[in-house]
């Protein structure tokens, strides 16, 4: 995503795009709820989008936009073809035109569409919110398992986390080379929490999980085979690891069954997208 939330929230409009249609705010009512426009490329990750927003940012007016043949239409290896990446962008400036206050994409194959519009509003990737939740958890160098129900998914959202892992590494050891240097000239004091992040050189461990039998599960609406699937997926990898980042967002609502089953933390991007999208709007913590 290029920049962050809060600084989409003040970016300049796009004079290209067509004018922002607000019928939804009258003078009557000058405060309204918060329009989040959610583009779906699948009717599964529809309601674990709109519950996301129920459960951490209740203030918020869910807004759904799908187009169903954007999953079955994306190839199943290497970049999305520029007629899709078009397709998702003339989406994005669809719920801009329609008032949108903030935009989420919920599909993790089409996040890097965001990364080449710019946008007077907060426009997420769909896991943006939960790599940063995830690599807190693991405290940025433990071990991650990223569980999707189909091989694309997951491939696709471990090069997206294990990039962001990297990142997150290289700017610790900047932090931590910025305040050694410091230090050393006597004008501040070396943080030794940045210090030993940097050192320990290694990033998150990244372990790509793929649990087949979620998929119909999900489509299903089936929670306890879903937790179960995604369990029996996880549990001969379970050993050493921190926390379990859910690669889809059809598999959210068996985030917190899925957590009690396994003892470990689970980071859904519904959730960790809706607290970003509040934070950004209405300048609330994390």
């Amino acid at each position: 995503m290029s920049g962050t939330a809060a600084d989409r929230a003040h970016a300049p409009a796009d004079p290209t795009r067509a004018p922002a249609d607000n019928a939804h705010a009258s003078a009557d009512d000058p405060v309204r709820a918060p329009r989040i426009a959610l583009i779906s490329a699948t009717p599964t990750a529809m309601a674990p989008a709109v519950a996301g927003l129920a459960e951490e940012f209740p203030a918020a007016e869910p807004w759904s936009l799908l187009d169903d043949r954007l999953l079955a239409d994306a190839p199943q290896d290497g970049p999305l073809p520029p007629a899709l990446v078009d397709r998702m962008r003339r989406l994005i400036g669809h719920a801009l035109a329609g008032g949108a206050d903030g935009v989420l994409l919920t599909c993790s194959l089409y996040g890097s569409v965001t990364e080449t519009v710019d946008t007077p509003v907060p426009l997420l990737a769909p896991d943006t919110a939960a790599f940063e939740r995830a690599l807190a958890l693991s405290s940025g160098t433990g071990r991650v398992l990223v569980l999707a129900s189909f091989e694309t998914a997951m491939r696709d959202s471990v090069a997206r986390f294990s990039a962001a892992s990297a990142a997150s590494e290289a700017s610790a050891a900047s932090a931590a080379s910025v305040a050694a240097a410091s230090a050393r000239v006597g004008s501040a004091v070396a943080a030794p929490a940045a210090v030993g992040s940097a050192a320990s050189g290694s990033g998150a461990e990244v372990v790509g999980v793929v649990a087949p039998d979620a998929f119909d599960a999900a489509r299903e609406g089936n929670l306890p085979a879903l937790r179960d699937a995604l369990r029996d997926a996880c549990l001969p990898h379970l050993t050493g690891a921190d926390v379990v980042l859910l690669a889809q967002y059809s598999l959210a609502p068996a985030a917190a069954s899925l957590s009690t089953a396994l003892g470990v933390p689970v980071v859904s991007g519904p959730q960790a997208a809706a607290a970003a999208l509040r934070s950004a709007l209405t300048g609330s913590p994390l």
